[in-house]
């Protein structure tokens, strides 16, 4: 038996929900009736990263995942891995190629082809005590800014590291922060975004719940440099474990003196509070933000005056998300050179990716930018479930766009995915296989941009509910060629003139769709059929005679009563009652029952 061991068990959000927490009791009265209290300690941890194999567990120092744990598990594992060194086979994870059991976490895909900066922490220490991120060189950072920079040097070395927003814009962090700093007043504040609200992303919500202490080092340091001494972190009110976490840090830090006044005995005074937004995703525009934390209704305002002149109640103010802020202790405490040796000349460090949708490997990713799809999706992702074919990846969420096979090989950075007419957005991966209908994505999105649309402008109120009403006519089989025009233009349209982020890139996954699938938009049309056979309006059923043994399941089943046939004649179905539910074919066993 190892001395001193470890057992990392994930309590974030997602393992917590698959049941991590009992896992933790269980393994507490375990260890202490085997009577290895001095020698093992049990840490509940944030996200590991490996959601979909949850709950995972990792026994430290030999680095040995188990996922998927139960708490009839535990006493196996404590008996036959703790107390012996011998794995628990049926726990380890099956690598897809080989179909072996992989044991360490070096030797696991997923995890072996990551670079983790910002996720070095999570799953590793207690999110909720600062003696874990101290031991792990925290604050160190801060200390380092506070003793021998001035908050000029702070501002240029950011520069220099070359770190750009990891909140979707890509707008380069040192300069933001020039602004803000040049801007004479009295009063200045800086912001957290977490109003993380794209459909399949969870990047922000791990970091907060797993580390939250790097953010607040980052956003001390940030206050430091431009010269703010309040701040906000603005977190959704749909992530209860992220803003305890963050509370319970913020509390730590004023009692180690990290946060308050006289920071360190530095003369430097920040505080920090926790505002919970209600969810709207427009909330997640910076002016429409700031509205929210004064009471007001979350709508965006013309710029200029930009943030850095006029913000947060008219004082200079700077907004960066989790992701850049969490950048920040690891630029100061390791050097800009240090930082810039990650990614492309343009698109500095490594990106989290929040990678779901039909691949095998779901979970949070870290990687440098300039890495490819293909290594994202095929390497670390360990390709399409089911071995399927895969179709498309959309990534920046909402806002982004749908990227097709023949550019897997793209570098993930931020110049090149917009000229590939996409985004790294605030970095949710979304993997579609064969199986999915791209006029019924592109409906999907709209949908959700309409209705998170705050109304302000007529461009995106009245336009993004305008495409959605022509997607749906095409995905109904009511198309005309036509549309196809109307539809970029209006698109194009609503990009040139709506008032903020959402409106302006609202329109992105159409015209990507349209780009790289526009021969799915005229099947649609044209030959009234939907190639993946999604779109339910163009779908017919048909049953085999050769293949119906009669059984009589479909029609008991159907829940339109539209098939007629007995044991002595053959089954049909009735086409103009049809309901398209394709019930009959999820309970034919035979595959008598088609789809067309």
């Amino acid at each position: 038996m190892a001395e001193n061991q470890r057992i990392l068990v994930c309590a974030g959000t997602g393992c917590a929900s698959s049941g991590a927490l009992p896992i933790i009791d269980i393994l507490k009265e375990e260890i202490k009736r085997q009577g290895l209290e001095e020698t093992v300690s049990i840490v509940g941890t944030g996200c590991q990263g490996f959601c979909e194999k949850g709950p995972t567990l990792v026994i430290e120092p030999q680095h040995i995942l188990y996922t998927r744990v139960t708490g009839e598990d535990v006493a196996e594992i404590v008996a036959q891995d703790i107390m012996k060194g011998e794995r628990v086979e049926r726990l380890l994870l099956l690598d897809q190629e080989t179909q072996k059991p992989v044991s360490t976490l070096s030797d696991i895909r997923f995890f072996a082809k990551q670079h983790r900066i910002v996720l070095q922490n999570c799953g590793v220490i207690d999110p909720q005590k600062i003696e874990d991120y101290t031991t792990r060189e925290g604050y160190k950072g801060l200390q380092k800014a506070l003793a021998e920079m001035s908050p000029d040097d702070v501002i240029e070395e950011v520069k220099k590291a070359g770190l750009r927003g990891r909140g979707g814009a890509g707008f380069p962090t040192g300069l933001k922060w020039g602004f803000c700093r040049q801007t004479p007043n009295d009063k200045k504040y800086i912001i957290c975004n977490a109003d993380e609200g794209d459909p399949g992303a969870f990047m922000d919500r791990s970091v907060l719940e797993g580390d939250p202490h790097s953010v607040i080092e980052g956003m001390l340091i940030g206050a430091y440099a431009i010269g703010a001494d309040e701040g906000y972190v603005y977190c959704r009110a749909e992530y209860p474990l992220a803003i305890k976490h963050l509370g319970i840090a913020i509390k730590q830090a004023e009692e180690a003196g990290f946060l308050g006044d006289n920071i360190l005995n530095s003369g430097f005074n920040f505080h920090l509070k926790v505002f919970a937004g209600a969810g709207a995703f427009v909330c997640g525009e910076e002016t429409a933000l700031m509205a929210s934390i004064e009471g007001k209704r979350g709508m965006p305002r013309v710029r200029p005056p930009f943030p850095a002149v006029s913000g947060l109640w008219g004082k200079p103010t700077n907004i960066n998300n989790v992701e850049t802020w969490s950048n920040i202790p690891h630029i100061l405490r390791n050097g800009a050179e240090w930082y810039a040796q990650f990614g492309t000349e343009k698109s500095k460090g490594t990106k989290i990716f929040a990678l779901t949708g039909k691949v095998n490997n779901t979970g949070l990713v870290e990687v440098p930018m300039g890495t490819t799809l293909r290594e994202i999706i095929f390497d670390i992702g360990d390709g399409i479930q089911s071995g399927k074919a895969f179709k498309a990846v959309q990534i920046g969420g909402p806002s982004g766009g749908c990227l097709p096979e023949n550019m897997l090989d793209l570098a993930v950075d931020y110049d090149t995915l917009t000229n590939a007419g996409a985004m790294v957005g605030s970095g949710g991966l979304v993997i579609m296989d064969e199986t999915t209908c791209m006029v019924d994505i592109a409906r999907f999105f709209v949908n959700f941009s309409q209705k998170e649309s705050c109304g302000k402008c007529t461009p995106c109120r009245e336009g993004n509910k305008r495409m959605y009403d022509i997607l749906d006519k095409i995905a109904k089989g009511e198309g005309k060629p036509e549309d196809l025009d109307i539809l970029e233009n209006l698109a194009l349209t609503i990009k040139e003139t709506s008032l903020c982020g959402l409106g302006q890139n609202a329109p992105n996954p159409v015209l990507a769709t349209l780009k790289y699938f526009r021969h799915e938009f005229e099947a649609h049309i044209l030959e009234h059929k939907c190639p993946a056979h999604v779109c339910s309006a163009l779908l017919s059923y048909t049953i085999d005679e050769e293949k119906c043994k009669k059984c009589g399941l479909c029609a008991k089943n159907c829940p339109a009563n539209c098939i007629s046939g007995d044991k002595k004649t053959s089954y049909k179905i009735k086409e103009e009652e049809c309901i398209k539910c394709g019930t009959c074919i999820e309970k034919c066993k035979f595959g008598a029952v088609s789809r067309a």
